[in-house]
């Protein structure tokens, strides 16, 4: 099959060795780049000597020697018209640019080269033979470099210095070995689509200042209730600054629906609330509630079994506690793809208990939500439908650019309700057009980022086939690396059965602890063993995957895949890494 995207530049000229030439080769990408793209300004060739940023992480090579070009050039390496021979950047500043008098020739040269910069971080983020990171302590980084802000003005070139400078220190996260949150990737679609949103540079309270935009968000938010199950897509929503902010507007709608007057009189107007969720939840179901004044001693914890799902026994159990104490319970919010053990509660159940009991039924779904994009998978979420609310967070599983969180209300006008406060100096009632696609009022913000174009401008790209494609090969990348470790020596899995999402998590015992017959010691000790191999992988750079206790267990890896670029020879690499750097622990 052929190759697309960057790596299908060199594959016309590669012969009979294209089977060998691996397609994380930076270096042979840069010389076909450097001739597909000679008539183009020199990009080619300004890639190939960016990609010295990091260069000396990498083992040097013997290379043909390149046209010398001059400052004064513009590294074309041919006769051009280009302007880049007539700008330098030493002498000319901030200011010399655009709203400039005659700014725009050097306007359009100084971000030329910003892009430059920035696509050639983008190659070098995906070539394996680079590194994840170039690890330095917080110390010694703040002193490699000049990072403090001054009175005068700096150049332009000190600018582009600084530009290069962040990037490299910055932990390239669409390299296909990172694995160490839940969002991790870089689509090329979903970046163009933030250069975009960064250029119209606008914001999303009303129709009259971002009407695409904002249409964009009506017909997306649709689709997104179509998908969870509501009738004809019906119901509301908002994009929001992150999952936990989503989970805060929910815990507030909820409120206002059992009790409106909170509005307007404050918590002293309403009894004593209480809220579920289960033990393995999100923190930030905590603290919506210590933000909304409900605090989190009202937070009640739900048992879940030996795989993380919430107990809808215990649930109830504890809901009846509750009213018998005269509080009020107001809000459940199942979890749909917990953080460490990536559980999916059983939302039919729970629901069945919300509405027993009248209490608001909410489904985090930040993490797992975007399995409803899957049939495949989707029966994970069976009974998400049942809620009153769902958070989606497609910055995730999607791997749209960071940030782009949904709330979905099933409920139409109750955000407007809750949240709207008629500042007349943006929402006028006499606009000459639809006012419901003034959005602005029921969102907490006032200035509100566009987070929207990313998500539907992949949508277009790849359509729905495309995102369940992407979604069902990252679990389908989950379930080759438990099947690898859960019988291999050296390894523990911390609960039995495939993962439920792309989460693993597992232990890994050094040669040296697999002995042991003093259980508390060989506990004591384990619960280091995951700590040093992290640090050895972030100051060797190869690959970072995150860990963390939970409960009464130690330190464990929690091996998460979100990331399109992952293979399964990345997998495979990733156990070797973890034994190679801990076999002397």
């Amino acid at each position: 099959m052929a190759s697309h995207g960057f790596w299908s530049l060199g594959g016309e000229n590669a012969g009979d060795n294209t089977g060998n030439q691996s397609p994380s080769t930076t270096r042979a990408w840069c010389q076909a780049a450097a001739q597909k793209l000679s008539g183009s300004g020199g990009i080619g060739s300004k890639l190939c000597a960016l990609l010295n940023v990091g260069e000396a992480e990498k083992p040097t090579e013997p290379s043909a020697k390149e046209p010398e070009t001059t400052a004064e050039t513009c590294g074309c390496n041919k006769p051009c018209n280009c302007s880049k021979a007539a700008v330098g950047f030493s002498d000319l500043y901030s200011t010399d640019l655009l709203p400039a008098l005659n700014g725009d020739t050097k306007t359009m040269t100084f971000l030329q080269e910003v892009v430059d910069i920035l696509l050639a971080y983008i190659v070098e983020s995906f070539d394996r033979e680079t590194k994840v990171i170039d690890f330095h302590y917080p110390n010694e980084l703040l002193q490699r470099n000049n990072w403090e802000l001054s009175d005068e003005p700096e150049t332009l070139d000190d600018i582009l210095i600084s530009c290069r400078a962040t990037l490299k220190y910055a932990i390239k996260t669409a390299h296909p070995r990172y694995f160490n949150q839940l969002s991790t990737g870089l689509d090329m679609v979903g970046l163009a689509a933030d250069w975009l949103t960064s250029t119209a540079n606008t914001n999303m309270f009303t129709y009259e200042v971002a009407p695409v935009f904002v249409l964009l968000e009506y017909v997306t938010l649709k689709k997104m209730r179509e998908i969870i199950g509501w009738q004809d897509g019906r119901g509301d929503g908002i994009f929001s600054p992150g999952g936990a902010i989503s989970n805060m507007y929910a815990m507030l709608l909820a409120r206002f629906k059992m009790f409106p007057e909170v509005k307007e009189k404050g918590m002293s107007s309403v009894p004593r609330l209480v809220a579920f969720t289960s033990e393995h939840s999100h923190f930030s179901i905590k603290k919506g509630a210590a933000a909304l004044g409900i605090g989190t001693e009202s937070v009640i914890c739900i048992k879940v079994d030996e795989s993380g799902k919430m107990i809808p026994a215990d649930l109830e159990r504890r809901i009846l506690e509750a009213k018998q104490k005269d509080f009020v319970p107001f809000f459940v919010s199942a979890t749909a793809g917990t953080t460490v053990y990536g559980a999916f509660d059983p939302l039919i159940p729970i629901s069945d208990i919300c509405k027993k009991y009248n209490v608001w039924m909410h489904v985090d779904g930040a993490w797992g939500g975007s399995l409803l994009m899957s049939r495949r998978h989707r029966w994970k979420l069976d009974g998400v439908d049942r809620a009153n609310s769902v958070t989606w967070n497609p910055h995730k599983m999607m791997s749209v650019p960071l940030q782009c969180s949904a709330l979905l209300v099933r409920e139409e006008g109750l955000m407007q309700n809750c949240n709207q406060m008629h500042a007349c100096y943006l929402f006028q009632q006499d606009k000459h057009y639809d006012l419901s696609y003034d959005t602005g009022d029921k969102a907490l913000q006032c200035g509100r980022h566009v987070d929207i174009f990313k998500l539907w401008l992949m949508w277009r790209a790849k359509g729905t086939i495309g995102f369940e494609s992407q979604i069902d090969m990252c679990l389908e990348l989950s379930e080759y690396l438990y099947n690898k470790i859960k019988d291999r020596e050296g390894y523990e899995m911390v609960f039995d059965g495939k993962p439920q999402h792309t989460n693993v998590c597992f232990w890994y015992l050094p040669p040296g602890m697999r002995s042991m017959e003093d259980k508390e010691e060989k506990k004591k000790r384990l619960h280091k063993v995951a700590p040093v191999i992290k640090a050895r992988m972030m100051e060797y750079g190869t690959t970072m995957v995150s860990y963390q206790p939970q409960g009464d267990k130690v330190n464990f890896f929690r091996m998460v895949i979100s990331n399109p670029a992952a293979t399964f020879q990345d997998i495979d690499f990733l156990i070797e890494e973890i034994e190679r750097l801990g076999q002397d622990l």
